[in-house]
């Protein structure tokens, strides 16, 4: 490597970097945030069960599944700043459809619909422009940054969504009727609509220099026994049919989807939370909500520290910890633990879990530098592993709502969370593993 290819050695806190966290999370309000901080008055005000929820989430998840795969290469062919745009100001338009309060149908339809606009149009653009802004030498830290301050948008937003739920209700939330509760659910839903939409206009403006898209020439490429070309000097390297099967068929991006699916289990099993406070625990419906944006919060500490620390590290030793901190957590909620009045000892499990899930989140896309992805290849690797990695997208809400309504009150909860715990520990593994598929020497 000549000196003029050395990479800038620059921590990634820029404009850009800001506006895709921001717009990193508000993708998902619609889709997720609402659902992860509501879930009990989703439930009441749409008037559907824990598994018909469920099912609009697979409709979800199937969709996503399927727009992973075009959505990688369209990464690597077009600006991210207008395939993000995009995507946020059709998502944005699905909300206003969702204040509407659609019955069931609809609803399955709306949520396969942000598949396409989430995934097809967002995912990999920001995975690709993320990793451009990181680096070699700042990868962790750059996706901590990404999925820390995407947290902290979400706990902020989401605090804020409840405070202004709890003002549009009577004093007594318990007091409240249907009908009250509609009406202040609609205006919350317009609300998250609105910050959609907001934050496509920060994009377009910020995230700029990406017209060309043009490969980081400091990037190292994959072994020789995988036939993908040389990389050379030329500033855009050509991407190739043999190049993208060469990426596929990487051990370390099968491995790091495993990785993703048992973080992504671990991180669907956060949206009980609230419910589970609820049931449990006999929060009222406001202080249930509550503890779900009190786990949103240890998001941005933990996904920075934890991308900080990998870089000075070894990022897969890094993930291994954290599954073990997941397994470790939810086995004490499934065991039965918790009982009504043990707030402290029930908040310090939660805060310590979902410190350790949001770490994960803020590393299994950095352990792509760690496993020799070549740049210019991000997006189709991104879209492998994420067809992969994000099927608890498809099986999670199904199985999450079948788990709950088989099993009414503790037990459902507690079958629920060992599951995780399992997903937890395979993840463990994987992540121990993953350093010894990766045993060719680089190649620049």
């Amino acid at each position: 490597m000549s000196p003029s290819e050395s990479p800038p050695i620059r921590p990634p806190l820029t404009v850009a970097m800001l506006a895709l966290v921001i717009a990193g999370e508000a993708i998902f309000f619609l889709p997720f945030v609402i659902a992860r901080v509501f879930r009990p008055t989703l439930l009441e005000v749409f008037g559907i069960s824990n598994l018909e929820l469920g099912l609009a989430f697979s409709a979800y998840g199937v969709t996503a599944m399927l727009a992973y795969f075009p959505g990688g290469p369209l990464a690597d062919a077009f600006a991210p700043r207008k395939m993000m745009t995009l995507a946020l100001l059709s998502t944005s338009l699905g909300g206003v459809l969702l204040a509407t309060i659609p019955s069931l149908g609809m609803m399955k339809w709306l949520y396969a619909y942000w598949g396409l606009t989430t995934i097809l149009l967002f995912w990999a653009a920001m995975i690709r422009a993320t990793r451009e802004i990181g680096g070699e030498a700042f990868s962790g830290t750059a996706f901590g940054i990404l999925d820390g301050g995407r947290g902290l948008v979400a706990a902020a937003s989401g605090s804020i969504a409840v405070l202004i739920y709890a003002w549009l209700l009577p004093t007594d939330p318990d007091s409240a009727t249907l009908a009250q509760r509609t009406d202040a659910f609609e205006q919350v839903i317009l609300v998250f609509a609105g910050l959609t939409l907001g934050s496509a206009v920060l994009v377009w403006f910020a995230v700029r220099g990406d017209e060309n898209q043009t490969a980081m020439p400091h990037q190292t490429a994959i072994p020789h026994q995988t036939m993908l070309p040389r990389q050379s000097e030329a500033v855009e390297p050509k991407i190739t049919l043999s190049g993208a099967v060469a990426v596929v068929k990487m051990p370390t991006v099968a491995l790091q989807a495993v990785i993703i699916v048992c973080a992504y289990v671990g991180y669907k099993g956060l949206d009980d939370i609230s419910l589970y406070a609820r049931e449990v625990l006999g929060y009222d419906e406001v202080a249930a909500a509550h503890t779900s944006t009190v786990s949103m919060w240890i998001r941005p500490v933990a996904a920075i520290m934890a991308g900080i620390i990998a870089d000075r590290s070894r990022i897969s030793s890094v993930t291994a910890l954290s599954f073990l901190v997941v397994a470790l957590g939810c086995s004490a909620i499934a065991l039965g633990v918790f009982k009504p009045g043990m707030n402290v000892f029930f908040f310090g499990t939660i805060i310590a879990t979902s410190a350790a899930v949001f770490a994960l989140r803020g590393l299994y896309f950095a352990i792509m530098q760690e496993g020799d992805v070549p740049f210019h290849y991000t997006g189709t690797a991104v879209g492998v592993v994420s067809a992969i990695g994000y099927t608890p997208d498809v099986f999670m809400g199904p199985m999450m709502g079948k788990l709950l309504d088989d099993s009414p009150g503790a037990l459902g909860h507690q079958h629920l969370f060992a599951m995780v715990a399992l997903f937890a520990l395979i993840g463990c593994v994987a992540s121990l593993a993953f350093p010894l598929l990766r045993k060719a020497p680089k190649r620049v």
